[in-house]
Order: structure tokens, then C-alpha cells, then sequence
């Protein structure tokens, strides 16, 4: 006869099931500087838990690198929590990897099947020039913020609330293309490395709201002559930009980018 207390001790016996490490086959782009040549380098891990996040493997490979004397993979980091768009890796071929609407640093290892192969290379344009391994240099994001220029509305201090009424509609649109974190992603994705995507998010934000309305022709003229300038392609409408967007950007912002743009020429600023 089998007593409660014997039941529990059945229980407590049972054994428990350990979430199984994978491994891997990481084949990784090596570049000791910008005018080297680059390779593929093949690692082996085989214990990687699947509570990890990409960057955690990549720092996990790291170590494991430097405690055999060899030289680290190099790559961009910064908040690991999907908001600064440095984690720009193109992961099977796809920037950011296969989920949609996440950044490289969200990716967690348990998407990944046991013994899997994985390829690791760097954004793909002549815009974004190869510094060293994974890193790419995307200053020309930077030179486009620039020639865009400030805003003179007034953003010192909190408004009136009613002051400046803003339809709903129209400040979810500005907010959705503040979504933008520059990470690079349409541009990788793109056949012909165009920015259009990015550039047309930062200038709907502001071309939307009252206080980018003094600046708005001058803006968007300076912003594309100085994305030509960058040697960033022609947008073909495929809409690859859109779909590797980790903050799922719409392309409708490219047609009010050519809007704006025309308008601006029209208006003769």
C-alpha cells in the first residue's frame, strides 16, 4: 500500500531534463584591415547553450580565441537590447538573420538546430566599407544626419500641450519612421546598396511634424544630393529593405521621400 508521503518521494525523484548545448560550425569572415584581403575562417563550438544570444556565442568564441592566443573576431556592440543598431551582421545571408523585425543581438541560440552550420560576414556596399573581420564602417549614415542640418523650432523646454495640435495618424506616422536606429540593414539587403529606406525615414519624421516644416525643402535636398554622393544605389522597389528592417520601417516612406523631393524642386528652395 503505497502512502502519500511515497507518492511525493516518486516525484521528487524524478529526473529532471537539462536544456541540451549545441554544436556548431561557425564559418566566420576574417579581414586583419580594410585593404586586406578577407576569408572565411571555420570554428567549432560544441557546447553553446541555447540561452544564449548571438553576440554571447561570438563572446563566448572569443574567449576561447584569446585563451589560445589567438587574435579575437572583431565586431560592433553596444546596448544588446535591439536599439542602437551596431549589432550589423549578416548571418546565413540575411543582415540580421532570419527573424523578422529583430536585431542580431536578439537572435538567442535556441532558434539554431543542433550541429548547424552558420556563416558570418559583415554588411555587404561599397557605402559601407570593411574595417577589420565583422565590423563595417557606416559613417556615411552619419554625413547624411549631417547635411540634413538642426531644426530652429524652439525644443528646450516641454510645450503646452495643445500648442502645437498634431492629428494622431499623421505623429504615429512621424514616430513610426523615428523608429529608425541607422543599423544598415536596408542597405545590405538591397541588390543596389540604396538608402532610400533610411533616408526617407529621417526625413518623413521631420517633414511630418510642425517643427520640421521652416527646414523641410532645404533638408530633403541636402540629405539626397548627399546620399548620391555616398554611392549608395537607386531603389528598384523590391522592397528587401522593408523586410530585413529590424524596426519594420515601411517603403511607403520612400514614396514620400520622392514626394518631398519633388516638392522641394518645385518649390525652387
Amino acid at each position: 500500500m503505497s502512502s502519500s508521503h511515497d507518492t511525493h518521494a516518486s516525484h521528487a525523484a524524478a529526473p529532471t531534463h537539462e536544456k541540451k548545448h549545441l554544436a556548431l560550425t561557425l564559418h566566420v569572415w576574417r579581414q586583419r584591415a580594410a585593404t586586406s584581403e578577407g576569408k572565411f575562417v571555420t570554428y567549432k563550438l560544441d557546447d553553446v547553450s541555447p540561452d544564449m544570444s548571438f553576440l554571447e556565442m561570438l563572446d563566448v568564441l572569443n574567449e576561447r580565441l584569446i585563451a589560445n592566443g589567438e587574435e579575437p573576431i572583431a565586431f560592433d556592440h553596444d546596448c544588446r537590447e535591439g536599439i542602437c543598431g551596431a549589432c550589423s551582421l549578416t548571418i546565413n545571408g540575411q543582415p540580421h538573420g532570419f527573424e523578422r523585425e529583430t536585431t542580431t543581438c536578439q537572435i538567442h541560440m535556441r532558434r539554431f538546430e543542433d550541429g548547424q552550420t552558420i556563416y558570418i560576414e559583415p554588411f555587404r556596399a561599397n557605402a559601407f566599407p570593411v574595417v577589420k573581420d565583422l565590423v563595417v564602417d557606416r559613417g556615411a549614415f552619419d554625413r547624411i544626419i549631417a547635411a540634413g542640418g538642426f531644426i530652429t523650432a524652439r525644443a528646450g523646454s516641454a510645450p503646452d500641450a495643445n500648442a502645437l495640435p498634431i492629428a494622431g495618424d499623421v505623429a504615429e506616422s512621424a514616430m513610426d519612421a523615428a523608429a529608425c536606429i541607422g543599423c544598415g540593414a536596408c542597405v545590405a539587403s538591397c541588390k543596389n546598396a540604396s538608402a532610400m529606406l533610411f533616408v526617407s525615414a529621417k526625413v518623413s519624421h521631420l517633414a511630418l511634424l510642425p517643427q520640421g516644416q521652416a527646414e523641410r525643402s532645404r533638408r530633403v535636398l541636402a540629405m539626397v544630393e548627399q546620399m548620391d554622393k555616398e554611392g549608395f544605389g537607386n531603389c528598384t522597389n523590391e522592397s528587401e529593405c522593408e523586410a530585413a528592417c529590424p524596426k519594420g520601417i515601411s517603403v511607403a516612406n520612400i514614396a514620400r521621400l520622392n514626394r518631398e523631393y519633388l516638392r522641394a524642386l518645385a518649390c525652387g528652395d
